[in-house]
């Protein structure tokens, strides 16, 4: 904790988890007593009144079954007391049977479906309040269906983050699109994305299924060459963390929205060009890598899975963004297991006299 005070700034964004149990896989399985927890909170009182600085939090409530103390996990989410400038309790993998939204329903501060999104959601809320989000389905007959995974109306979702990301719906001049991806009918999706670049820069939430993507969807968007210019990009996870994902990402660095923000064009386009290569690289790893992984390699992986995976997706058709053409030149399991693959990449340069 001594590294906290030490640091300077005008606001923090931290994961209570993080913060007081080590992290969201550790808040499921941690012994720590409800007095230790909150003890732990004390750093975050002390970094405020030296800095005179502005707190934004979110703690999780665990998936279920998971969690061994769901009861310690509730309490400190309704002792947090006074002193955040925003807190929010997302829900983790509510599946049927799961308690989570009704443990939800009994705390006083705001909740919603998600978990590993919800930093960044808390990012576009501090550094750019406000924007405007005109929200378009493809299919607007899925809004009122409960989404698995949230356990509530996608509509619901939708408006819960949309709140939690400070953000304003809007049906008209909207500074970015929220296009939400349900799945059925690709050229369908490609023609919600089209309408809505004729109003905002437009953010995809490709929610069709679980952490993967529609590849006929991202296939025709690759192919017209719509990829490249869309705001952001998010198949990798649960409904809301992809819809928190889109929606963070496109506030964040949609060219427009991110120079609102003070931030240089040069350097707009860079985190938006990259932020598209790592969403497109965590859809070919959600799609192809993690099933081929699956069936040839047992857990913990080594680093020879790695390399002969690596190699089978090197076949792989990548877009050709902003910046340059999508060049993936290495993959690596941090945690050796094949959920997550970390991957390194280069945007190269093409002549555009030979596309």
């Amino acid at each position: 904790m001594n590294w906290l005070q030490e640091q300077p700034g005008r606001t923090l964004i931290v994961s209570l988890d993080a913060l007081v149990y080590g992290g969201l896989v550790q808040s499921r399985s941690s012994t720590l007593a409800l007095h230790e927890a909150l003890d732990r909170l004390e750093v975050l009182s002390r970094w405020r009144e030296r800095t005179n600085a502005q707190v934004l939090a979110f703690g999780v409530i665990p998936r279920h079954p998971d969690a061994t103390n769901r009861e310690r996990n509730l309490a400190l989410l309704r002792n947090l007391g006074y002193g955040f400038v925003y807190v929010e309790v997302p829900w983790d993998d509510a599946l049927p049977g799961s308690p989570a939204v009704a443990e939800a329903a009994t705390l006083p501060i705001p909740t919603r479906p998600g978990a590993d999104e919800a930093g960044q959601v808390l990012l576009l809320r501090a550094l750019n309040p406000g924007v405007r989000v005109r929200v378009l389905y493809d299919n607007p007959q899925a809004a009122p269906q409960v989404t698995r995974y949230d356990g509530i109306p996608l509509q619901e979702s939708v408006a819960r983050l949309l709140a939690s990301a400070g953000a304003v719906l809007v049906d008209s001049r909207p500074d970015l699109v929220l296009m939400v991806y349900t799945g059925g009918d690709p050229r369908r999706g490609v023609l919600t994305v089209l309408r809505g670049l004729r109003e905002a820069p437009v953010a995809v939430a490709d929610i069709a299924r679980v952490n993967r993507g529609d590849a006929s969807l991202i296939g025709y968007l690759v192919a017209l060459d719509l990829y490249r210019d869309l705001a952001a990009y998010a198949a990798w996870g649960t409904p809301a963390n992809n819809l928190g994902t889109a929606l963070a990402q496109g506030g964040l660095f949609a060219v427009s929205l991110c120079q609102k923000a003070g931030n240089p064009p040069t350097a707009c386009e860079e985190w938006r060009s990259r932020a598209l290569a790592q969403a497109y690289l965590e859809f070919l790893w959600g799609e192809i890598g993690r099933p081929w992984v699956r069936a040839r390699f047992p857990e913990p992986l080594t680093e020879e899975a790695a390399r002969y995976v690596f190699e089978h997706l090197q076949s792989e058709p990548t877009p050709h963004l902003r910046l340059g053409q999508l060049q993936p030149t290495g993959l690596i399991f941090p945690w050796r297991r094949s959920f997550e693959a970390e991957w390194q990449f280069r945007l190269e340069p093409v002549d555009q006299t030979q596309r």
